[in-house]
């Protein structure tokens, strides 16, 4: 799961390609979850989203979890595919959360 990672805001999953095509920084970012499980740059931009600034992270099962300062988990990504992952906010609206090709 370390890497870099684009995280993308819209109302519905269908609407998902439509939103990273209007290009506003709102609602997409650059995420990097790092290898000793904490988030690196674009944790405040997922912060804005979940109303609490990720500070950790874990593999589930079934998905990736975030955490936060007392390291309890404050959001869900289900895993869809290798690499891309969904969670829905209590407002109903859908974050993904997708693997970026590496810089060569």
């Amino acid at each position: 799961f370390a890497g870099q990672w684009q995280a993308t805001l819209s109302a519905t999953v269908d609407e998902r390609q439509a939103q990273k095509l209007q290009d506003k920084p709102s609602n997409s970012c650059s995420v990097e979850l790092l290898a000793n499980k904490t988030l690196g740059q674009g944790a405040e931009c997922l912060g804005a989203w979940f109303e609490h600034v990720p500070i950790g992270w874990f593999p589930d099962p079934d998905g990736l979890s975030i955490t936060g300062h007392e390291g309890s988990r404050i959001g869900f990504f289900s895993r869809q595919r290798d690499g891309l992952y969904l969670a829905t906010l209590k407002s109903g609206l859908i974050v993904t959360l997708e693997r970026t090709a590496p810089d060569n």
